[in-house]
């Protein structure tokens, strides 16, 4: 059975990565629906994700859509996973303290009660074991939301360590368990 997979990608290196987990996800078949906060856009394009998904890609708060229900607020009442992959320290922030400074942060607000949350961490070693990134995570899990990675290797900011974003296989696995299909 196909379940409503929302997948927030954020500002990192690791958003292009989020386009692969996009088609696997859609290829196992999930409806998957993209929202793209403005730093991801810095580095990957909305057009992959409305490809690989079959769906329009929401990347403003303030979008066109059609009906009359803001797109952030159908999402978050369809979803059956909220998944952000890459999450950055700064979005991580964002949903521990309720901040919504657009449609992402937004509909993880407005998230139904029987949705899940799965958060793929990516950011340098440094931000990720900084006290206040681990508080954020402890906030978070004490709510529900649940964590998968980050991985160690190889940084985008040449430094070796924690950091990287789990493997996209190991995360659409994941999502498949927790939705009943793995």
């Amino acid at each position: 059975m196909s379940k409503n997979i929302v997948l927030g990608v954020a500002g990192s290196i690791a958003a292009p990565k989020a386009a692969d987990l996009a088609s696997q996800l859609t290829k196992a078949g999930h409806h998957v629906s993209v929202v793209l906060t403005a730093d991801a856009q810095r580095f990957i394009t909305p057009l992959p994700f409305k490809v690989l998904s079959r769906h329009p890609v929401v990347t403003d708060l303030y979008g066109e859509e059609e009906g009359w229900r803001p797109a952030h607020v159908r999402l978050a009442d369809e979803a059956d996973l909220l998944l952000v992959a890459p999450a950055t320290a700064n979005l991580i922030a964002q949903l521990a303290h309720g901040l919504a400074p657009d449609a992402l942060t937004c509909m993880a607000l407005a998230l139904s009660s029987r949705a899940k949350l799965l958060i793929a961490p990516a950011m340098n070693g440094k931000m990720w074991l900084h006290p206040a990134t681990q508080e954020n995570v402890r906030q978070l899990t004490a709510r529900g939301a649940e964590f998968i990675g980050p991985a160690e290797g190889l940084l985008s900011c040449g430094y070796e360590g924690i950091g990287r974003l789990w493997p996209v296989e190991a995360i659409a696995q994941r999502v498949n368990e927790l939705m009943g299909q793995g």
